[in-house]
């Protein structure tokens, strides 16, 4: 009685196991029954394949995770209770992601997601936008700079300016400018209009478009000069200045380099005329290089501080005395309404 071989079925190195018209690709070996060895129970198989590290804890389903440090930079509502989140973070650019159910009042982090804030946020990669999964507030900065006018129109300006200056590349020193100038405000350190000219000088420069305030920006040549051309990249010597090239006092230059360098006390120490033609040459110079206008810029408040409350030696009562007597600004009264002009009165 002769013993039927065994067949084994084999893959074929090299070769995929199905074809394009779904027949087998794999080869059939015949084996003596004799030479098959049944395999004991308990025999442990092949390891499985690793995983994809993840950034969360627990079984996160093989979910790529990523944490970063991120300012938010602007918002758009989605649907009926998400939003679309842009920020600026630590070491990935600038980062668009869905945040689901912030617009509801019973959100856990939906206030943490709003402009000017900094946060510790952790993403899940989609395929065209990330979900922000967990946010940790880093610096709340928005409470402070939004109960301030000025503070405001110079954030707005500086998030929309950071916006447009990463959507090729980013890195870590626009991030650090940012956070810094954003605490800046929520401080009051400085004038708002101020510490946004400086963040303009300063974020052209690390993207590439320093500007020149003494020497030559086409020869070199050492200065001082006066003729300014946004086109060229700051002032320029006479003979390489173009007819009617506007020309800067020096008290202008010497503002412009304070806020280039963070020369704090001479900047402070500026009249405001002085500092408002050199906000005008900055809006010009930044708007230039980034190719398109500023939607915010035009309503940055440029204005000095409020009046302070006037000083007295009198102690609380003395104060609020010299507070009341304070005209108050004149409210025009509104108009009559024709339609209950004329009306009877109780």
């Amino acid at each position: 009685m002769r013993v039927r071989p065994a067949l084994r079925l084999l893959s074929v190195p090299g070769r995929p196991p199905v074809t394009r018209d779904g027949r087998s690709n794999r080869a059939y070996l015949v084996v003596p029954s004799d030479q098959v060895r049944p395999i004991p129970l308990g025999t442990p198989g092949p390891p499985p394949a690793p995983h994809a590290a993840v950034g969360g804890a627990g079984d996160t389903g093989g979910m790529p995770l990523y944490r970063d440090e991120c300012v938010v930079l602007r918002t758009h509502k989605l649907g009926e209770a998400d939003r679309i989140v842009t920020m600026l973070s630590r070491q990935h650019g600038k980062i668009r992601a869905v945040a689901k159910g912030v617009r509801r009042t019973a959100s856990k982090f939906g206030s943490r997601l709003e402009p000017f804030m900094v946060v510790d946020a952790q993403f899940y990669e989609g395929r065209s936008l990330d979900i922000v999964t967990q946010a940790e507030s880093l610096g709340a900065y928005g409470a402070q700079i939004v109960a301030d006018y000025g503070a405001y129109t110079a954030a707005s300006a500086m998030v929309e300016t950071a916006d447009r200056l990463s959507e090729a590349d980013a890195g870590l020193q626009q991030y650090l400018l940012l956070v810094g100038a954003l605490r800046s405000l929520s401080r009051g350190e400085h004038q708002s209009s101020a510490t946004l000219d400086s963040y303009l000088l300063r974020a052209m420069s690390i993207a590439g478009w320093a500007p020149s305030f003494s020497d030559c920006a086409v020869t070199g040549e050492p200065g001082p000069h006066s003729a300014f051309v946004v086109q060229l990249g700051g002032v320029v010597a006479d003979r390489a200045a173009p007819p009617g090239t506007p020309r800067l006092d020096p008290a202008t230059l010497g503002v412009l380099g304070s806020l280039l360098a963070g020369d704090w006390a001479t900047v402070d120490a500026t009249d405001e005329r002085t500092r408002s033609r050199a906000s005008g040459v900055v809006a010009a110079y930044a708007q230039w290089h980034l190719e398109r206008s500023l939607r915010s810029l035009p309503h940055v408040d440029r204005s000095e501080h409020p009046m302070p409350v006037p000083q007295t030696h009198g102690g609380p009562e003395a104060t609020a005395r010299a507070v009341a007597s304070t005209p108050a600004p004149a409210v025009p009264e509104p108009d009559p309404d024709p339609a209950v002009e004329g009306a009877p009165t109780a």
